[in-house]
């Protein structure tokens, strides 16, 4: 009886520990912001992408979602400049998904249901220019370019953007439809293999299930790889890089000059803003050395 126990014993925390190791990398990576009450439950309640105040915000930010490594620096900077906005709410999901919110007014995650009018709103520069006349004002800020994630020790070998049509390499690739990201690594397959490239990667291979296409592909295509379901990732080189400085076991394949292409990232003040005056010296911040220095620290270059 009593080695039944024992083994029953060694069973149940042999059960707990395999799912402890099932969300061991799980979001959210930032530090979340403090409050009497702390809930956040790996894998049902972690809501990693919605930040800061969202009661009676004054500055509500709208950022395409591959800078959410910077968002906690950039915010505490910002207010330290202007300590009158003490209530920020910031949102880093798919610029298309964001672009989607701000045309319907709404944005439903699990039973929440968000009506915030932003003030700012971050993408890429052809998103932007498609959205020009719903802006004031708009600036470049930073620049990014593109890398391809794996696992620590890159067991498959990828040595670059050829090696993910591979019949033995699971790839996580941005959809194009709703994620910036997507068009651009598109164009990346075309430069360094030709439309042969891209029909491997874009269609056979999404067809056979070896390529997978995320939703949220700043989140998704890391976990894929940190939980075996994906062998490699085209991403923006500050995904990558991140996920080295929090110590995850991720490794970044560099991508030559020829084969890459460079983003421009531009916010644009909605001529709608609620909060004017917040967003203009949000904008003037980012331009500010302090607001540079966040984005250099997580592998962004910005305009000099």
């Amino acid at each position: 009886m009593k080695r039944i126990l024992i083994l029953l014993l060694l069973s149940f925390n042999f059960l707990v520990d395999l799912n402890a190791q099932e969300h061991r990398f799980d979001p959210p990576w930032n530090k979340p912001p403090e409050s009497n009450v702390l809930f956040t439950v790996p894998g049902i309640d972690n809501v990693p992408d919605l930040y800061g105040d969202i009661n009676d915000p004054q500055l509500v930010l709208f950022f395409a979602g591959n800078q959410f490594m910077c968002i906690d620096e950039l915010l505490a900077a910002f207010k330290k400049k202007h300590p009158q906005y003490t209530r920020i709410f910031a949102e880093t999901l798919p610029p298309g998904i964001l672009a989607k919110q701000v045309e319907g007014g709404s944005l439903t995650v699990g039973n929440m249901r968000i009506t915030l009018k932003p003030d700012i709103y971050t993408a890429g520069k052809t998103r932007i220019d498609q959205m020009a006349n719903a802006f004031s004002d708009t600036i470049a800020y930073a620049y990014n370019k593109l890398a391809i994630m794996v696992p620590k020790g890159n067991p498959k070998r990828v040595a670059g953007l050829k090696d993910l049509a591979r019949s033995d390499v699971k790839v996580a690739m941005p959809n194009p439809e709703f994620e910036g990201i997507g068009k651009r690594i598109v164009a990346a397959y075309v430069k360094a293999g030709g439309a042969a490239l891209e029909n491997a990667i874009m269609k056979e291979k999404v067809s056979k299930g070896t390529t997978l296409l995320t939703q949220i592909h700043h989140r998704q295509t890391p976990l894929w790889i940190l939980y075996q379901k994906c062998d490699a990732g085209p991403v923006w080189y500050s995904e990558a890089y991140y996920q080295q400085l929090i110590d995850h076991p991720i490794a970044l394949v560099a991508i030559p000059d020829k084969e890459n292409i460079t983003a421009t990232y531009m916010a644009g003040i909605l001529k709608n803003a609620p909060h004017k005056q917040a967003a203009k010296d949000f904008i003037d911040f980012l331009k500010t050395a302090d607001a540079k220095a966040v984005y250099h620290k997580y592998g962004f270059t910005t305009p000099d």
